[in-house]
Protein backbone atom coordinates (compact mmCIF):
# COMPACT_ATOMS: atom_id res chain seq x y z
CA UNK A 1 0.00 0.00 0.00
CA UNK A 2 1.28 3.48 -0.89
CA UNK A 3 0.09 5.13 2.31
CA UNK A 4 1.33 2.58 4.83
CA UNK A 5 4.73 4.20 5.39
CA UNK A 6 3.68 7.83 5.50
CA UNK A 7 4.89 9.63 8.57
CA UNK A 8 4.42 13.40 8.53
CA UNK A 9 5.62 16.15 10.85
CA UNK A 10 3.28 19.10 11.04
CA UNK A 11 1.95 21.67 13.48
CA UNK A 12 0.17 20.47 16.61
CA UNK A 13 -3.51 19.64 16.58
CA UNK A 14 -4.25 22.76 18.59
CA UNK A 15 -3.12 24.90 15.67
CA UNK A 16 -6.24 23.78 13.84
CA UNK A 17 -7.99 26.70 15.51
CA UNK A 18 -5.89 28.98 13.32
CA UNK A 19 -7.17 27.54 10.05
CA UNK A 20 -9.22 30.68 9.56
CA UNK A 21 -11.92 30.09 12.15
CA UNK A 22 -13.62 27.58 9.86
CA UNK A 23 -17.30 27.20 10.62
CA UNK A 24 -18.93 23.78 10.51
CA UNK A 25 -22.06 24.13 8.40
CA UNK A 26 -24.38 21.97 6.38
CA UNK A 27 -23.35 18.75 8.12
CA UNK A 28 -25.88 18.47 10.93
CA UNK A 29 -28.92 16.23 10.78
CA UNK A 30 -32.19 17.84 9.81
CA UNK A 31 -33.73 16.17 12.84
CA UNK A 32 -31.97 15.05 15.98
CA UNK A 33 -32.24 11.29 16.61
CA UNK A 34 -35.03 10.08 18.88
CA UNK A 35 -32.39 8.60 21.17
CA UNK A 36 -28.65 9.00 21.50
CA UNK A 37 -26.66 6.89 19.08
CA UNK A 38 -22.98 6.07 18.66
CA UNK A 39 -21.29 5.65 15.32
CA UNK A 40 -18.28 3.35 15.29
CA UNK A 41 -15.55 4.47 12.89
CA UNK A 42 -12.59 2.21 12.04
CA UNK A 43 -9.46 3.73 10.55
CA UNK A 44 -5.70 3.84 10.31
CA UNK A 45 -4.89 7.47 11.02
CA UNK A 46 -2.40 6.46 13.70
CA UNK A 47 -0.70 3.82 11.55
CA UNK A 48 3.04 3.96 12.03
CA UNK A 49 2.70 6.05 15.18
CA UNK A 50 1.29 9.17 13.49
CA UNK A 51 -0.28 10.77 16.52
CA UNK A 52 -0.85 14.15 14.84
CA UNK A 53 -3.67 12.83 12.68
CA UNK A 54 -5.44 10.98 15.50
CA UNK A 55 -5.10 14.02 17.75
CA UNK A 56 -6.75 16.27 15.17
CA UNK A 57 -9.50 13.71 14.57
CA UNK A 58 -10.27 12.90 18.19
CA UNK A 59 -9.63 16.28 19.82
CA UNK A 60 -10.84 18.70 17.15
CA UNK A 61 -12.89 17.18 14.36
CA UNK A 62 -15.06 14.55 16.04
CA UNK A 63 -16.01 16.98 18.85
CA UNK A 64 -16.97 19.56 16.21
CA UNK A 65 -19.20 17.03 14.46
CA UNK A 66 -20.78 15.93 17.74
CA UNK A 67 -21.50 19.53 18.72
CA UNK A 68 -23.25 20.12 15.40
CA UNK A 69 -25.16 16.83 15.66
CA UNK A 70 -26.66 16.58 19.18
CA UNK A 71 -27.35 13.03 20.24
CA UNK A 72 -24.75 11.53 17.88
CA UNK A 73 -21.37 10.35 19.16
CA UNK A 74 -18.48 8.96 17.14
CA UNK A 75 -16.26 6.23 18.56
CA UNK A 76 -13.05 6.15 16.53
CA UNK A 77 -11.10 2.87 16.66
CA UNK A 78 -7.58 3.09 15.30
CA UNK A 79 -5.91 -0.01 13.84
CA UNK A 80 -2.67 -0.85 12.06
CA UNK A 81 -3.12 -0.87 8.30
CA UNK A 82 -2.15 -4.53 7.99
CA UNK A 83 -4.72 -5.49 10.61
CA UNK A 84 -7.66 -3.44 9.42
CA UNK A 85 -8.39 -5.43 6.28
CA UNK A 86 -8.18 -8.71 8.17
CA UNK A 87 -10.43 -7.36 10.92
CA UNK A 88 -12.88 -6.12 8.31
CA UNK A 89 -12.92 -9.52 6.58
CA UNK A 90 -13.53 -11.51 9.76
CA UNK A 91 -16.08 -9.02 11.10
CA UNK A 92 -18.03 -9.11 7.83
CA UNK A 93 -18.21 -12.89 8.05
CA UNK A 94 -19.43 -12.64 11.64
CA UNK A 95 -21.91 -9.85 10.95
CA UNK A 96 -20.16 -7.43 13.30
CA UNK A 97 -19.31 -4.40 11.21
CA UNK A 98 -18.73 -0.79 12.27
CA UNK A 99 -20.80 2.04 10.82
CA UNK A 100 -17.94 3.77 9.02
CA UNK A 101 -14.53 2.81 7.68
CA UNK A 102 -11.56 4.76 6.41
CA UNK A 103 -10.94 2.32 3.58
CA UNK A 104 -7.89 1.95 1.38
CA UNK A 105 -8.99 2.81 -2.15
CA UNK A 106 -7.86 -0.64 -3.30
CA UNK A 107 -10.45 -2.31 -1.09
CA UNK A 108 -13.57 -0.48 -2.23
CA UNK A 109 -14.54 -2.59 -5.23
CA UNK A 110 -13.65 -5.81 -3.41
CA UNK A 111 -15.87 -5.15 -0.40
CA UNK A 112 -18.59 -3.54 -2.51
CA UNK A 113 -18.79 -6.75 -4.52
CA UNK A 114 -19.04 -8.74 -1.29
CA UNK A 115 -21.91 -6.59 -0.05
CA UNK A 116 -19.94 -5.12 2.84
CA UNK A 117 -19.85 -1.48 1.72
CA UNK A 118 -23.11 0.40 1.22
CA UNK A 119 -23.85 2.10 -2.10
CA UNK A 120 -23.86 5.88 -1.65
CA UNK A 121 -24.84 7.04 -5.14
CA UNK A 122 -28.61 7.29 -5.31
CA UNK A 123 -28.90 6.72 -1.56
CA UNK A 124 -26.97 9.39 0.32
CA UNK A 125 -28.43 12.92 0.33
CA UNK A 126 -26.31 15.44 -1.62
CA UNK A 127 -24.04 12.68 -2.94
CA UNK A 128 -23.94 14.14 -6.45
CA UNK A 129 -23.00 17.56 -5.15
CA UNK A 130 -20.30 16.21 -2.87
CA UNK A 131 -18.93 13.94 -5.61
CA UNK A 132 -18.74 16.86 -8.05
CA UNK A 133 -16.44 18.74 -5.67
CA UNK A 134 -13.56 16.22 -5.56
CA UNK A 135 -10.77 15.47 -8.01
CA UNK A 136 -12.27 13.23 -10.73
CA UNK A 137 -9.49 10.66 -10.36
CA UNK A 138 -10.20 10.27 -6.65
CA UNK A 139 -13.89 9.66 -7.30
CA UNK A 140 -12.98 6.89 -9.77
CA UNK A 141 -11.48 4.94 -6.88
CA UNK A 142 -14.88 4.60 -5.19
CA UNK A 143 -16.66 3.13 -8.23
CA UNK A 144 -17.88 -0.40 -8.65
CA UNK A 145 -20.20 -1.83 -11.30
CA UNK A 146 -21.67 1.54 -12.25
CA UNK A 147 -22.25 2.86 -8.73
CA UNK A 148 -20.22 4.65 -6.06
CA UNK A 149 -19.59 3.10 -2.66
CA UNK A 150 -17.79 5.89 -0.88
CA UNK A 151 -16.37 9.37 -1.16
CA UNK A 152 -12.68 10.24 -1.32
CA UNK A 153 -11.37 11.07 2.14
CA UNK A 154 -7.73 11.95 1.55
CA UNK A 155 -5.54 11.55 -1.46
CA UNK A 156 -2.05 11.60 -2.89
CA UNK A 157 -0.28 11.10 -6.16
CA UNK A 158 3.21 10.58 -7.56
CA UNK A 159 5.24 13.35 -9.16
CA UNK A 160 8.74 13.50 -10.59
CA UNK A 161 11.27 14.20 -7.85
CA UNK A 162 14.82 15.35 -8.47
CA UNK A 163 17.26 17.83 -6.95
CA UNK A 164 19.72 20.51 -8.03
CA UNK A 165 22.73 18.19 -7.78
CA UNK A 166 21.14 15.80 -10.29
CA UNK A 167 20.15 18.61 -12.62
CA UNK A 168 23.66 20.04 -12.49
CA UNK A 169 25.14 16.61 -13.25
CA UNK A 170 22.97 16.44 -16.37
CA UNK A 171 23.74 20.03 -17.32
CA UNK A 172 20.09 21.12 -17.24
CA UNK A 173 18.32 23.85 -15.30
CA UNK A 174 14.87 22.33 -14.85
CA UNK A 175 13.43 18.82 -14.36
CA UNK A 176 12.55 16.98 -17.58
CA UNK A 177 9.09 18.11 -18.61
CA UNK A 178 8.55 15.64 -21.48
CA UNK A 179 9.49 12.13 -22.53
CA UNK A 180 12.06 13.64 -24.90
CA UNK A 181 13.53 15.72 -22.07
CA UNK A 182 13.94 12.58 -19.97
CA UNK A 183 15.72 10.83 -22.83
CA UNK A 184 18.02 13.82 -23.24
CA UNK A 185 18.80 13.86 -19.53
CA UNK A 186 19.66 10.17 -19.72
CA UNK A 187 22.01 10.79 -22.64
CA UNK A 188 23.71 13.58 -20.70
CA UNK A 189 24.28 11.24 -17.75
CA UNK A 190 25.91 8.49 -19.81
CA UNK A 191 29.37 7.68 -18.47
CA UNK A 192 28.50 8.95 -14.96
CA UNK A 193 27.55 7.00 -11.85
CA UNK A 194 24.08 8.54 -11.86
CA UNK A 195 21.09 6.71 -13.38
CA UNK A 196 18.53 9.00 -14.99
CA UNK A 197 15.48 7.42 -13.34
CA UNK A 198 14.59 4.70 -10.85
CA UNK A 199 11.46 2.95 -9.67
CA UNK A 200 10.78 -0.09 -7.53
CA UNK A 201 8.45 -2.26 -9.59
CA UNK A 202 6.22 -2.73 -12.61
CA UNK A 203 2.76 -2.74 -11.03
CA UNK A 204 -0.01 -0.41 -12.17
CA UNK A 205 1.17 2.10 -9.54
CA UNK A 206 4.52 2.19 -11.34
CA UNK A 207 3.73 1.92 -15.05
CA UNK A 208 0.32 3.54 -15.51
CA UNK A 209 1.63 7.14 -15.28
CA UNK A 210 3.83 6.41 -18.28
CA UNK A 211 1.09 4.61 -20.21
CA UNK A 212 -1.50 7.33 -19.58
CA UNK A 213 0.97 10.11 -20.30
CA UNK A 214 1.80 8.43 -23.61
CA UNK A 215 -1.89 8.49 -24.53
CA UNK A 216 -2.60 4.84 -23.73
CA UNK A 217 -4.85 3.13 -21.22
CA UNK A 218 -5.32 -0.19 -19.46
CA UNK A 219 -8.94 -0.87 -20.48
CA UNK A 220 -12.03 0.70 -21.99
CA UNK A 221 -14.16 3.06 -19.92
CA UNK A 222 -16.76 0.36 -19.26
CA UNK A 223 -14.10 -2.01 -17.92
CA UNK A 224 -14.99 -4.78 -20.33
CA UNK A 225 -11.78 -5.17 -22.33
CA UNK A 226 -8.04 -4.56 -21.95
CA UNK A 227 -7.00 -5.91 -25.35
CA UNK A 228 -6.72 -3.04 -27.81
CA UNK A 229 -6.03 -0.63 -24.96
CA UNK A 230 -3.19 -1.95 -22.83
CA UNK A 231 -1.41 -3.20 -25.96
CA UNK A 232 -2.22 -0.16 -28.12
CA UNK A 233 0.66 1.66 -29.85
CA UNK A 234 0.30 4.48 -27.33
CA UNK A 235 0.54 2.18 -24.32
CA UNK A 236 3.48 0.36 -25.88
CA UNK A 237 5.31 3.65 -26.40
CA UNK A 238 4.92 4.60 -22.74
CA UNK A 239 6.48 1.36 -21.51
CA UNK A 240 9.04 1.38 -24.33
CA UNK A 241 10.46 4.61 -22.92
CA UNK A 242 11.26 2.83 -19.67
CA UNK A 243 12.62 -0.27 -21.43
CA UNK A 244 14.91 1.82 -23.60
CA UNK A 245 16.30 3.64 -20.59
CA UNK A 246 16.70 0.37 -18.70
CA UNK A 247 18.60 -1.29 -21.52
CA UNK A 248 20.80 1.80 -21.83
CA UNK A 249 21.77 1.43 -18.17
CA UNK A 250 19.81 4.53 -17.16
CA UNK A 251 17.25 2.71 -14.98
CA UNK A 252 18.60 0.27 -12.37
CA UNK A 253 17.32 -3.29 -12.04
CA UNK A 254 15.42 -2.29 -8.92
CA UNK A 255 12.51 -1.88 -11.33
CA UNK A 256 12.61 -5.58 -12.28
CA UNK A 257 12.68 -6.80 -8.70
CA UNK A 258 16.32 -6.72 -7.58
CA UNK A 259 15.84 -6.34 -3.85
CA UNK A 260 19.55 -5.77 -3.35
CA UNK A 261 19.55 -2.55 -5.35
CA UNK A 262 19.58 0.84 -3.66
CA UNK A 263 16.05 1.96 -2.81
CA UNK A 264 14.61 5.02 -4.49
CA UNK A 265 14.27 6.79 -1.13
CA UNK A 266 18.01 6.40 -0.52
CA UNK A 267 19.23 6.55 -4.12
CA UNK A 268 17.86 9.98 -4.93
CA UNK A 269 19.35 11.91 -1.99
CA UNK A 270 22.69 10.09 -2.33
CA UNK A 271 22.94 10.97 -6.04
CA UNK A 272 22.69 7.39 -7.31
CA UNK A 273 19.51 8.34 -9.17
CA UNK A 274 18.69 11.62 -10.87
CA UNK A 275 14.91 11.28 -10.65
CA UNK A 276 12.16 9.08 -9.26
CA UNK A 277 8.37 9.16 -9.01
CA UNK A 278 7.16 9.46 -5.44
CA UNK A 279 4.58 11.01 -3.15
CA UNK A 280 4.21 13.73 -0.52
CA UNK A 281 4.97 11.38 2.37
CA UNK A 282 8.65 11.39 1.36
CA UNK A 283 9.19 15.01 2.43
CA UNK A 284 9.25 14.20 6.11
CA UNK A 285 11.17 10.95 5.67
CA UNK A 286 13.95 12.77 3.85
CA UNK A 287 13.89 15.61 6.38
CA UNK A 288 14.72 13.07 9.08
CA UNK A 289 17.17 10.86 7.18
CA UNK A 290 18.81 13.35 4.80
CA UNK A 291 18.34 16.80 6.35
CA UNK A 292 20.47 18.54 3.70
CA UNK A 293 18.54 17.06 0.77
CA UNK A 294 16.24 19.53 -0.96
CA UNK A 295 13.84 17.69 -3.28
CA UNK A 296 12.47 19.41 -6.35
CA UNK A 297 8.92 18.33 -7.24
CA UNK A 298 7.73 18.51 -10.83
CA UNK A 299 4.96 17.00 -13.00
CA UNK A 300 5.32 13.53 -14.49
CA UNK A 301 7.10 14.03 -17.84
CA UNK A 302 4.47 14.52 -20.52
CA UNK A 303 4.00 12.39 -23.59
CA UNK A 304 1.35 12.63 -26.30
CA UNK A 305 -1.35 12.12 -23.66
CA UNK A 306 -0.12 14.89 -21.38
CA UNK A 307 1.23 14.61 -17.85
CA UNK A 308 -0.90 12.07 -15.98
CA UNK A 309 -0.12 10.34 -12.71
CA UNK A 310 -1.84 7.81 -10.47
CA UNK A 311 -4.17 8.36 -7.52
CA UNK A 312 -3.55 6.95 -4.05
CA UNK A 313 -5.26 7.53 -0.72
CA UNK A 314 -8.28 6.43 1.28
CA UNK A 315 -12.07 6.66 1.02
CA UNK A 316 -14.77 7.08 3.62
CA UNK A 317 -17.38 4.32 3.36
CA UNK A 318 -20.56 3.27 5.18
CA UNK A 319 -21.04 -0.41 5.83
CA UNK A 320 -24.15 -2.47 5.24
CA UNK A 321 -24.00 -3.33 8.93
CA UNK A 322 -24.90 0.16 10.11
CA UNK A 323 -28.18 0.65 11.95
CA UNK A 324 -27.72 4.43 11.73
CA UNK A 325 -27.40 5.19 8.02
CA UNK A 326 -28.66 8.78 8.23
CA UNK A 327 -26.18 9.73 10.94
CA UNK A 328 -23.41 7.91 9.08
CA UNK A 329 -24.24 9.90 5.95
CA UNK A 330 -24.00 13.09 7.99
CA UNK A 331 -20.52 12.14 9.13
CA UNK A 332 -19.45 11.30 5.57
CA UNK A 333 -20.67 14.72 4.48
CA UNK A 334 -18.71 16.29 7.34
CA UNK A 335 -15.49 14.66 6.12
CA UNK A 336 -15.91 16.62 2.89
CA UNK A 337 -16.15 19.96 4.70
CA UNK A 338 -13.42 22.58 4.66
CA UNK A 339 -12.96 22.14 8.41
CA UNK A 340 -12.25 18.41 8.11
CA UNK A 341 -10.22 18.57 4.92
CA UNK A 342 -7.93 21.42 6.00
CA UNK A 343 -7.64 20.05 9.51
CA UNK A 344 -6.31 16.80 8.14
CA UNK A 345 -4.15 18.61 5.58
CA UNK A 346 -2.42 20.36 8.44
CA UNK A 347 -1.83 16.94 9.99
CA UNK A 348 -0.38 15.48 6.78
CA UNK A 349 -3.28 14.28 4.63
CA UNK A 350 -3.88 15.90 1.24
CA UNK A 351 -7.35 17.26 0.56
CA UNK A 352 -9.52 15.63 -2.10
CA UNK A 353 -11.05 18.99 -3.10
CA UNK A 354 -9.38 21.16 -5.75
CA UNK A 355 -11.23 24.19 -4.38
CA UNK A 356 -9.09 23.91 -1.23
CA UNK A 357 -5.74 23.58 -3.01
CA UNK A 358 -4.72 27.19 -2.44
CA UNK A 359 -5.62 27.21 1.24
CA UNK A 360 -3.96 23.81 1.66
CA UNK A 361 -0.73 25.12 0.09
CA UNK A 362 -0.71 27.95 2.63
CA UNK A 363 -0.64 25.32 5.37
CA UNK A 364 1.72 22.86 3.65
CA UNK A 365 3.52 24.61 0.77
CA UNK A 366 5.03 21.55 -0.92
CA UNK A 367 1.55 20.04 -1.33
CA UNK A 368 1.11 22.50 -4.19
CA UNK A 369 3.00 20.41 -6.76
CA UNK A 370 0.99 17.33 -5.86
CA UNK A 371 -2.31 19.21 -6.00
CA UNK A 372 -1.45 20.39 -9.50
CA UNK A 373 -0.73 16.80 -10.58
CA UNK A 374 -4.02 15.61 -9.07
CA UNK A 375 -5.91 17.71 -11.61
CA UNK A 376 -5.21 14.99 -14.19
CA UNK A 377 -4.29 11.98 -12.02
CA UNK A 378 -6.28 8.80 -12.59
CA UNK A 379 -7.33 5.72 -10.67
CA UNK A 380 -6.06 2.23 -11.30
CA UNK A 381 -8.58 -0.40 -12.38
CA UNK A 382 -11.36 -0.29 -9.74
CA UNK A 383 -11.98 -4.04 -9.74
CA UNK A 384 -11.76 -6.59 -6.92
CA UNK A 385 -8.85 -8.35 -8.66
CA UNK A 386 -6.59 -5.26 -8.72
CA UNK A 387 -3.86 -7.23 -6.96
CA UNK A 388 -3.95 -9.83 -9.72
CA UNK A 389 -3.57 -7.06 -12.30
CA UNK A 390 -0.37 -5.95 -10.58
CA UNK A 391 0.96 -9.51 -10.60
CA UNK A 392 0.17 -9.88 -14.30
CA UNK A 393 1.89 -6.63 -15.21
CA UNK A 394 5.02 -7.46 -13.20
CA UNK A 395 5.24 -11.00 -14.55
CA UNK A 396 4.74 -10.06 -18.20
CA UNK A 397 6.86 -6.91 -18.29
CA UNK A 398 10.06 -8.18 -16.67
CA UNK A 399 11.00 -10.24 -19.77
CA UNK A 400 10.50 -7.15 -21.95
CA UNK A 401 12.95 -5.20 -19.80
CA UNK A 402 15.40 -8.08 -19.90
CA UNK A 403 15.12 -8.25 -23.69
CA UNK A 404 13.64 -11.73 -24.09
CA UNK A 405 10.36 -10.43 -25.54
CA UNK A 406 8.99 -7.21 -26.98
CA UNK A 407 6.97 -4.65 -25.10
CA UNK A 408 4.09 -5.17 -27.52
CA UNK A 409 4.05 -8.94 -26.94
CA UNK A 410 4.31 -8.48 -23.17
CA UNK A 411 1.41 -6.04 -23.05
CA UNK A 412 -0.69 -8.19 -25.38
CA UNK A 413 -0.23 -11.17 -23.08
CA UNK A 414 -1.05 -9.04 -20.02
CA UNK A 415 -4.13 -7.61 -21.74
CA UNK A 416 -5.47 -11.08 -22.58
CA UNK A 417 -5.19 -12.12 -18.95
CA UNK A 418 -6.80 -8.91 -17.70
CA UNK A 419 -9.64 -9.49 -20.20
CA UNK A 420 -10.44 -12.65 -18.26
CA UNK A 421 -10.55 -10.75 -14.97
CA UNK A 422 -12.81 -8.09 -16.43
CA UNK A 423 -15.14 -10.78 -17.81
CA UNK A 424 -15.58 -12.19 -14.31
CA UNK A 425 -17.05 -8.86 -13.21
CA UNK A 426 -19.68 -8.49 -15.92
CA UNK A 427 -23.31 -8.91 -14.97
Amino acid sequence: METAMRHTRFASAGALVAVGGIILAGCSSANAPAEDITLTFWGTYGNGGNSAQTEVLENELIPAFEEANPGVSVNYVDMPYDGLKQKLTTSAAGGELPDLIRSDIGWVSQFAQLGVYRKLSGEMPDFKKLAADVYPGTLETTAWNGDYYGLPLNTNTRVLVTDKTALDAAGIEAPPATFDDLREMAEALEGTDVAAFADSGLSAWNVMPWIWSAGGDIADSDLTKASGYLDSPESVSGVQLLVDLYQAGQIPNLITGNTGATSTSDGLPTNAYASILDGPWMQDIWAGQYPDFEPIYAPVPAGDGGSISVVGGESIVVTEGTAHADAAYDFVAFTQSEQYQLGMAQAGQMSVKPSLAEKQAELVPYFGAFADQLETARARLPIPQAGEVDTILNTELVPAFEGTTTVEAALASAAAQIDELLAENQN
